[in-house]
């Protein structure tokens, strides 16, 4: 059954990339239901969408479309193997650990029903790794080796608030008919920009995404490749 195994909020630490600042990337599990509602604007907002939950660079994270960060248990199995460490629940910086739920082929508004409290959750985007991510983990090329292998998790929009706990159900209410998924979003952000046309085709993506993919698509279409 498709479910939450885990609800992890941040353990705040001094960031290692950056020590002047702090970061909530070091997430553990809550003992706890957490209170879930849209943070509201990335800059300004109350940051991550749960309740006691901390976003360290809020130039950069949290707000309505990264307001929760979901990831599959099976991902991280997988990462223990291939890295030959051991992977708590929530060591990937994700809010909610997931199992039976395949995150990386959802589709960008992709609804989740989340639990008997009145959480729905909202597929907006892939999580982009950054230097926080690899100075965290201290694995050498990390953010080539997980851009690679293009299992990103999943941000989530809240759209109707609730609780949610260890063992709550996920219910997939509403899956759109485009084809455009987490792990195609990502690739088009990170590694083959002849991908990002057929994002547009995806309404609820995260407005940071569909921007970029925007500002790299001229008119004739054809996605301009970064030097």
């Amino acid at each position: 059954m498709a479910k939450v195994l885990s609800v992890n909020v941040a353990r705040v630490r001094v960031n290692p990339d950056a020590p002047s600042r702090s970061t909530g990337i070091d997430k553990v599990a809550a003992p706890d239901r957490v209170a879930v509602r849209a943070p509201g604007p990335m800059r300004g907002g109350l940051g991550s969408g749960l309740v006691g939950d901390t976003i360290g660079h809020t130039k950069l994270h949290g707000g309505d479309d990264q307001a929760v960060y979901a990831y599959a248990r099976e991902d991280l199995d997988d990462w223990e193997t291939r890295l030959s460490r051991s992977l708590t629940n929530g060591m990937f910086g994700e809010n909610l650990t997931t199992t039976d739920v395949d995150v990386t082929q959802a589709r960008i508004g992709e609804r989740w029903r989340v639990g008997a409290d009145g959480l729905l959750l909202e597929v907006s985007a892939p999580r982009t790794p950054c230097r926080t991510f690899t100075a965290f983990l201290q694995i050498d090329r990390w953010l080539k080796t997980f851009t690679a292998a293009a299992k990103p998790g999943a941000y989530l929009r809240v759209i109707s608030p609730g609780t949610v706990g260890a063992g709550d159900a996920i219910t997939i209410e509403h899956r759109p008919d485009h084809d455009v998924t987490i792990e195609l979003a990502f690739r088009a952000r990170m590694s083959d920009p002849s991908l990002l046309p057929q994002l547009l085709a995806a309404d609820a993506l995260s407005d940071e995404l569909k921007a970029y993919a925007r500002r790299r698509l001229p008119t004739n279409g054809t996605a301009v490749a970064r030097r």
